[in-house]
């Protein structure tokens, strides 16, 4: 569904240019969830910017459907780390999640997308509110819900739960992989959190450090469904916890993850 061939990103020209992304490329199948990790700085976020056609490749090629990727595509839907930004706060929840429909259908259409992806993020109620009277945690369900509003057929997240607490994280792990289950959708999710890429992916991509490149794909054969407590608990998680860690933060030691194809 999505190829990344022969990626590359550099800031700038000459002695000053900085060279965030060498040389990428993967590809996702759909219905796949793909998590992306790697050390701080290595260009994660550069990297989904350029996959999403907001920032123009120095080199290489991203195809979404076989069709290549320059600007950002219609079947593709964008969640960001900083709800806040994202959000307007002057206008309502209900407006917020609209606002990229203004396009498309009816009102009746665009009000009844509103009304189910606000039920899906468990925010049925909260339409009239503005943004800056919900928690964090549910500014996020917001971003989420505008993104499921629009229906894409895959779903970019960076880092989109890095700004709340551990709890909030949790429930936001969960919901969405019932988004998953429920929509149907791919979804390529950028993370810093180890624990957190292997508890959701079905893949995980581990980057390496700047000027980046594919260090390893991994496949997560853990059980789904999926559970904060039960997952976690299995020694499978813990084996593929290390290695991811030890291949982010010592690549020359890695090994293939013991018990795990």
């Amino acid at each position: 569904m999505l190829r990344v061939d022969h990626l590359s990103k550099t800031y700038g020209s000459g002695a000053t240019a900085t060279q965030a992304i060498k040389d990428l490329s993967f590809e996702i199948q759909a219905g796949e969830f793909v998590c992306i990790v790697g050390p701080s700085g290595c260009g994660k976020t550069t990297l989904l910017k350029t996959m999403s056609g907001l920032l123009e490749p120095t080199s290489g090629t991203v195809e979404l459907g076989g069709k290549r990727v320059t600007g950002p595509p219609e079947q593709m839907a964008l969640v960001f780390q900083d709800y806040s930004r994202s959000l307007y706060p002057w206008m309502t929840v209900a407006a917020n999640v609209e606002f990229p429909l203004r396009k498309r259908g009816s009102k009746t259409e665009r009000r009844g997308a509103v009304a189910q992806a606000l039920e899906s993020v468990g925010l049925d109620g909260f339409g009239d509110k503005y943004p800056w009277q919900l928690s964090g945690g549910m500014q996020q369900r917001v971003a989420i819900a505008r993104g499921l509003a629009y229906r894409p057929e895959i779903l970019l997240m960076d880092e989109p739960f890095a700004s709340v607490d551990a709890q909030t994280r949790a429930d936001l792990e969960d919901l969405v992989l019932k988004i998953r289950h429920d929509y149907g959708v791919t979804i390529l999710f950028v993370t810093h959190d180890i624990d957190e890429s292997v508890y959701l992916a079905d893949r995980v991509v581990i980057l390496s450090q700047r000027p980046t490149v594919v260090q390893e794909t991994l496949d997560v054969p853990l059980p789904r469904p999926r559970d904060q407590v039960a997952t976690k608990e299995l020694p499978e998680f813990a084996h593929l916890r290390a290695h991811v860690y030890r291949a982010i933060k010592r690549p020359d030691s890695v090994a293939a993850p013991a018990g795990v194809a």
